[in-house]
């Protein structure tokens, strides 16, 4: 899967495509960028499909594209082909895609593997799109073949399941085969938030539930899949990233705390795995474990040498950006042993099987390229380890306990440990919001409060997180630290615009109660005229940020403006009609 970001719907709008993104990243789901683009300019082909859609705006909802990338020893590695054909990626997003599309050579990967990988869009935008892969090899010993879905919607575990489906058919029939999955793809309705689809492909009929930003992590069951009368495949989408946390984090688990809190504080960290689906799964389990809190910062899966960012985020003449690197070289040991947190794992076991845990030590021992397993960092954190949970996850090691139930025990532990942490800034944020009585009709809404560190911190005394957890430790010092960090400033930012959303429905609310025709008859037609087309820049305004306001309250608005208008001089009426503005 490679995600890359389509508009579904026109500027200034937003339809099930950006509800379901929307409610993805809000859960904490990678970051999405929404590009200009959708179906084809020459849509002669679509006159005979019958409905409004444009061919491929179904496709669109889901995917961008699907490339087949090629890889021959004398030749190298190309994008043999891009379905639909209209798809758009330019040379910049094709030579990420080609490298990163096949394990390095140094990992020893062999026959089939599947793992996901994310690339920057070649606007310029500091955002990074993620690609999900499905390699196939074992036919192949001479040229290889990869096949990999572009989508900006981060569900993981669905789309590895359709290319299951789609990718072993691919390499023994080729490319009708491919344009006949294609369109069943376009057939499927869009990814509503909180709807149940069923999603034909190929033969089978997929039954997912699309995740929504009210769904709290751990309270989905984990992504099943089951056979039913043979042709019907039931997928069950988790609420963020769709991986096995406790077998990501089995190697680590005694150090999982530490690991949230440099999450949590948006450090610089390094995964080293032996591949790019241990990477991948690594880097993703460490970005969902501070969920439902959203990870602000870039990170990359898999990331190899020729990334088109390999320089930027390996130059030694500044600190090390704010990512979460997974890398299979060796040749990273060198290169990123200036980088203050470094994990290096062994091969993730199969379910049931517990590797040995790796052990904190300092960056100096990570000198050669063989180094153990272990987290190579000089972090002291913040708060004291927890070791009930590390008693509990022994304790399950020990019994033999499922891996899915270990993951439940561990994703509900972060959660408690996230919401503790959180529950204090969201208490203190709600309090900057300007009471309600303050918001008049007639005057614009007014500011929220600056947010005050120190004031926050004084809130800590009596409302802080030893209220809901038991964890002791510095945590002032852990919230001074997050309050300079990305995550801080994205959290902050998106909080900020809610509640300014809210100020602004409340102040249009506060208008739609005033007698707004009264109002008229004791001014002139110069300052109705303006009300007219302030009122009807409130509607747009409302529409257009999708303002959170109660149902009936635009019809008020617009029977407003119906009736103020009526009571104008026929040539003012017509004026106002000739441009739009009822």
């Amino acid at each position: 899967m490679a995600l890359r970001g389509l508009a579904a719907s026109g500027p200034g709008s937003r339809g099930p495509l950006d509800e379901a993104v929307a409610a993805a990243e809000e859960r904490g789901a990678p970051a999405v960028v929404v590009a200009a683009g959708g179906a084809p300019e020459d849509d002669d082909e679509d006159e005979g499909r019958g409905r409004g859609l444009l061919r491929w705006d179904g496709f669109s909802a889901w995917l961008h594209c699907v490339c087949v990338v090629g890889f021959d020893l004398e030749l190298g590695q190309a994008v043999e082909v891009i379905y639909p054909q209209h798809s758009k990626l330019t040379d910049k997003e094709k030579t990420n895609i080609c490298y990163l599309s096949f394990p390095d050579s140094n990992s020893g990967c062999l026959g089939d593997t599947q793992f996901c990988f994310r690339f920057r869009q070649s606007s310029g935008r500091r955002v990074s799109l993620h690609c999900l892969l499905d390699h196939y090899d074992k036919d192949l010993p001479v040229y290889l073949k990869s096949l990999v879905l572009i989508s900006k919607l981060p569900y993981i575990h669905f789309f590895h399941t359709v290319l299951k489906q789609i990718a072993p058919e691919y390499f023994e029939k080729s490319e009708p085969y491919l344009e006949a999955a294609c369109n069943d793809v376009d057939r499927w309705p869009a990814p509503v938030p909180g709807k149940t689809l069923h999603l034909p492909i190929m033969g089978v009929v997929m039954k997912v539930r699309i995740p929504t930003c009210h769904d709290k992590p751990g309270t989905t069951q984990i992504a099943q899949l089951t056979q039913q009368a043979d042709t019907h495949i039931s997928v069950i989408l988790p609420t963020v990233h769709e991986v096995d946390l406790f077998r990501c984090f089995c190697p680590v688990f005694l150090h999982s705390q530490m690991l949230w809190e440099l999450v949590l504080l948006g450090e610089p960290l390094v995964v080293m795995a032996p591949s790019p689906s241990e990477s991948s799964e690594t880097v993703l389990a460490l970005v969902n474990c501070i969920s439902p809190l959203k990870y602000f910062s870039d990170f990359r899966p898999y990331f190899t040498i020729h990334d088109s960012e390999f320089k930027e985020y390996t130059t030694r003449t500044q600190a090390p950006p704010s990512v979460i690197l997974g890398v299979t070289n060796p040749f990273f040991a060198k290169t990123l042993q200036h980088w203050p947190h470094i994990i290096r794992i062994g091969d993730l076991k199969p379910a049931g099987e517990i590797p040995k845990q790796v052990k904190v030590k300092k960056l100096k021992n990570l000198k050669t390229l063989d180094s153990k397993p272990g987290v190579y960092t000089s972090y002291k954190p913040y708060l004291n380890r927890d070791e009930e949970i590390i008693k509990q996850l022994q304790k399950g090691v020990q019994q033999k306990r499922p891996s899915e139930a270990q993951s439940v025990i561990l994703r509900r532990y972060f959660l408690e440990l996230t919401q503790s942490f959180i529950i204090p800034l969201e208490r203190y944020v709600a309090s900057l919001m300007p009471l309600q009585k303050s918001i008049s009709p007639w005057k614009s809404p007014p500011q929220l409060r600056q947010f005050l560190p120190e004031e926050f911190m004084k809130t800590l005394e009596k409302t802080g997180p030893q209220l809901t957890s038991r964890i002791k430790g510095d945590w002032i010092g852990l919230y001074r630290h997050f309050l300079k960090s990305p995550n801080f400033d994205g959290w902050f930012k998106t909080r900020r615009k809610e509640m300014t959303q809210k100020l602004e429905a409340l102040h249009l609310e506060a208008l739609c109660e005033e007698d707004l025709l009264l109002w008229t008859q004791k001014h002139t037609e110069v300052e109705t005229v303006d009300l007219v087309l302030k009122l009807k820049n409130k509607l747009l305004q409302a529409d257009r940020e999708r303002l959170p306001v109660k149902p009936d309250t635009m019809e008020k608005l617009r029977t407003h403006i119906d009736a103020i208008i009526l009571a104008l001089p026929e040539d003012l009426q017509g004026i106002l009609l000739k441009t739009g503005m009822t």
